[in-house]
């Protein structure tokens, strides 16, 4: 159950229904979300509640705009450094420095048993909201 002392994860994705399912996982992790459909949304989202952001998942291609979720990573990481990241995509993967340090990458689809394993590796333990706290004791 999501409760107010729960953290904030923001999800981006151009596709509602992506969008929507990643967010569903988060939630059944524990989180509160935010969502954005591109990365000028996000960059708003960041912004405004970044210091309350505490994970970023996020699409690498989403069209029309000329950034990519690569891009969102790297700004987030310069700019919120204690938000954990995880990036996805089924049609790119990561090169050189695509991806800040700490952060995580997943090929599309996913399903919740990859995303919980991810959040698990990436997250310090004061970040993880109760439900992923239990799921790593189990």
């Amino acid at each position: 159950m999501i409760d107010d002392d729960s953290p904030y994860a923001l999800v981006v994705d151009d596709d509602a229904l992506i969008r929507m399912d990643a967010a569903m996982i988060l939630e059944d992790a524990g989180f509160r979300t935010f969502e954005a459909a591109h990365v000028d949304e996000a960059e708003v989202i960041l912004k405004k509640s970044g210091q309350d952001i505490q994970l970023l998942f996020t699409d690498v291609q989403m069209p029309p705009s000329e950034r990519t979720g690569f891009d969102l990573a790297r700004l987030c990481a310069n700019g919120w450094p204690h938000i954990g990241i995880i990036v996805a995509s089924g049609a790119v993967k990561p090169e050189g420095k695509d991806l800040p340090p700490g952060a995580s990458f997943i090929e599309k689809p996913f399903s919740p048993d990859v995303v919980v394993t991810h959040l698990q590796r990436i997250l310090p333990d004061g970040a993880k909201p109760e439900p992923l706290k239990r799921t790593a004791c189990t």
